[in-house]
C-alpha cells in the first residue's frame, strides 16, 4: 500500500508533496454514502465559476447529479420520487464531453451503488475510458452505520437501530432490510470492483480524518491542481442528521404510513421532501438532544471487519492517502449509553416545525395518488373527494326513491 498521508494533513503537510492528476483527466468521486460526499459537491458547485481559470471543468449542473448516477447505476429513486431515465446519464455525458481535453470532476455517492463489474466497466468506458480516475473517500464503518440507519429512515424503513444493526452484522446473509448498505460499505470489495474497471494505477483510496475537517477540500484540490482554500465549506442545515428522537418520530410515522398503504409519492413530497426538510432546516439540534448511539458490541463487530477491510485494499495496490488504520479505530464509547429509543423526546418546537413543513408542501404541491390506500378515514379523504362520494350517494337514494 502507498501511503501517501497520514494523520491530519494541510498543504504545507503531506499533501503538498502529492502530484495533481494529469491535464485532462476526468476525476470520479464514486463516495459511498457518509464520507463527506455531500460537503465536496456543495464546495465544488459552489466553485464551479472559478474552476476554469486553473484548467478544471464541473460539468454538472445542480451540485449533486444524483438522477444521472442512478440512471446509469439502473438503480431506482428514493420512494416516492420520480425515476430517472436514461435521459439524464446521456445529458451529463455530453457536458463531460464537451470540457474537452481539459480536467473534469463529477460527484455521486450513488457510483457506489453500481451492480455489477459490466455496470462500473460501462460507466468508465462512457465517461472517458482511460481517461478516467476514480476516488474513493472512506471513514470508520462505526461511524457510518448510525447516519446510514437514519438515512434509511428517511427513504421509510420502520426498523429500530439495535434491530437494523442485528440484521447488519448477526443475521447472515446480511441483506435485509436494506441490502444496499454491505454493497456499498464493505469498502474492500467496492475498491476491487472499480480496480477491475479502471486499474488499480487509476483508483485513489482517500481515508478522511475526522479530526482535519478541511482535509478532504485541501485533498481534492491538490488532485486537481487547485490553489489552497479555493474549495469551501458551504453551510447545508438540510443534509444534517436527526437526532434520535427525530429518526424515532420518522420511524413511527414510516410504521403508520406503511400500515395504512398510503400512496409513495405523498411520502416523497410531504414527509421527507415537506416535514423532514423544514424540520432539520428550522431546528438546530443542542447538547440537550440525544444522538444516535452505537451499542459497544456493534462498534466492536465494526472495528473487525474494518480492518479486514484495510488489509484487502492495502493488497490491491491503489494509492491510499491518509492513514488506513482509521478504518478500524473504535470511536470511544460513552461510560453511560443514551436512553433507549423508547424514551427519546421530541421538542415541541421541532414537532411542530415538522407538522408545519408538511402543511407547506401540502399547499405549495398538489398531490397526484397513483394508488390507492387499503383504507382511508375521513379526515384521510380530500374536501373534493368527500364531496364526490356524498354526491353519488344522494344520487342513489333518489334513484332508490
Amino acid at each position: 500500500m502507498n501511503h501517501d498521508a497520514t494523520g491530519p494533513t494541510s498543504p504545507t503537510g503531506p499533501l503538498a508533496a502529492l502530484p495533481a492528476l494529469p491535464v485532462g483527466t476526468r476525476l470520479l468521486h464514486i463516495g459511498p454514502h457518509k464520507t463527506g460526499t455531500t460537503a465536496i459537491q456543495g464546495a465544488l458547485f459552489a466553485a464551479r465559476d472559478k474552476l476554469p481559470e486553473h484548467g478544471v471543468e464541473f460539468p454538472a449542473t445542480t451540485r449533486h447529479p444524483m438522477e444521472a448516477a442512478l440512471a446509469a447505476c439502473a438503480r431506482p429513486a428514493m420512494m416516492g420520487d420520480t425515476a430517472p431515465t436514461e435521459k439524464h446519464w446521456t445529458n451529463l455525458l455530453k457536458r463531460v464531453e464537451a470540457t474537452g481535453p481539459r480536467t473534469s470532476v463529477i460527484s455521486s455517492e450513488f457510483f457506489a451503488d453500481a451492480p455489477d463489474d459490466e455496470t462500473v466497466a460501462r460507466i468508465v468506458e462512457q465517461l472517458g475510458g482511460d481517461r478516467v480516475h476514480v476516488l474513493v473517500t472512506l471513514r470508520p464503518l462505526a461511524r457510518i452505520m448510525p447516519s446510514q440507519w437514519q438515512q434509511y429512515v428517511q427513504n421509510g424503513l420502520r426498523m429500530g437501530y439495535e434491530d437494523w444493526l442485528e440484521h447488519m452484522l448477526r443475521k447472515a446473509p446480511y441483506e435485509k432490510p436494506n441490502p444496499s448498505f454491505w454493497h456499498r460499505h464493505r469498502h474492500d470489495r467496492l475498491v476491487e470492483r472499480w480496480v477491475r474497471a479502471a486499474g488499480a494505477d487509476r483508483v485513489t483510496v482517500v481515508v478522511v480524518d475526522d479530526r482535519d475537517r478541511d482535509g478532504l477540500m485541501r485533498t481534492f484540490e491538490a488532485l486537481l491542481g487547485l490553489p489552497g482554500n479555493l474549495l469551501r465549506p458551504v453551510p447545508d442545515t438540510a443534509n444534517r442528521s436527526l437526532t434520535l428522537a427525530e429518526t424515532e418520530m420518522l420511524r413511527k410515522l414510516n410504521v403508520e404510513f406503511r400500515g395504512n398503504g398510503l400512496p409513495d409519492e405523498l411520502y416523497s413530497k410531504l414527509v421527507r421532501n415537506g416535514a423532514v426538510m423544514h424540520m432539520k432546516n428550522s431546528c438546530s439540534p443542542t447538547t440537550a438532544d440525544v444522538r444516535i448511539s452505537t451499542p459497544a458490541w456493534a462498534v466492536e463487530a465494526a472495528g473487525r471487519i474494518g480492518a479486514e477491510m484495510a488489509e484487502h485494499i492495502g493488497a490491491l495496490g491503489v494509492r491510499v492517502i491518509g492513514d488506513p488504520a482509521l478504518l478500524h479505530a473504535l470511536p470511544a464509547i460513552p461510560a453511560q449509553p443514551g436512553p433507549p429509543a423508547a424514551e427519546a423526546r421530541i421538542a415541541p418546537e421541532v414537532a411542530a416545525q415538522a407538522l408545519y413543513g408538511a402543511l407547506a408542501a401540502a399547499a405549495a404541491v398538489p398531490v397526484r395518488h397513483t394508488a390507492e390506500a387499503k383504507a382511508r378515514t375521513v379526515h384521510q379523504t380530500s374536501s373534493k373527494e368527500l364531496v364526490r362520494v356524498l354526491g353519488r350517494r344522494c344520487l342513489k337514494k333518489l334513484r332508490r326513491r
